[in-house]
């Protein structure tokens, strides 16, 4: 079964901390935990994709109805904890396996080396239906 881990730039558990103000080491060991766990995941044959996206600062937000030019607007957005900040695609057995992740994702370290417990979404991919 495939799920999406989904983490946003909403404030986390324990540090309410915006990325962009920690400490360059802090910063530095953040990404080598993602790294590692992205490693370990794809060591055990469960990592489909993993990403980091760009902050809500560089997004834009696209409406269209298929006749004229699209309308395209580029922030500010008010509401930045409602924007992706990455996800994971892990391709596991179970949806308790998938919690499993999640949680040892949601522990990755802010300042000060502390778990930040951030909020980790977790939804199961569904298939489409076969076609006729």
């Amino acid at each position: 079964m495939k799920y999406m881990l989904v983490k946003t730039y909403a404030k986390a558990a324990y540090c309410d901390t915006p990325v962009h103000e920690w400490a360059p080491e802090d910063i530095a060991a953040h990404i080598d935990f993602q790294r590692t766990l992205g490693e370990q995941l794809a060591a055990a044959g469960e990592l489909v994709d993993a990403q980091g996206l760009a902050g809500p600062d560089q997004a834009l937000i696209v409406s269209g109805d298929g006749r004229s030019a699209p309308v395209v607007t580029d922030g500010p957005f008010p509401e930045t904890k409602e924007f992706l900040a990455g996800y994971w695609i892990v391709d596991v057995d179970s949806a308790e396996r998938a919690v499993e992740i999640a949680a040892q994702a949601s522990a990755a370290p802010g300042p000060g080396g502390k778990p930040i417990g951030e909020y980790i979404e977790v939804r199961q991919i569904m298939s489409a239906p076969a076609a006729e």
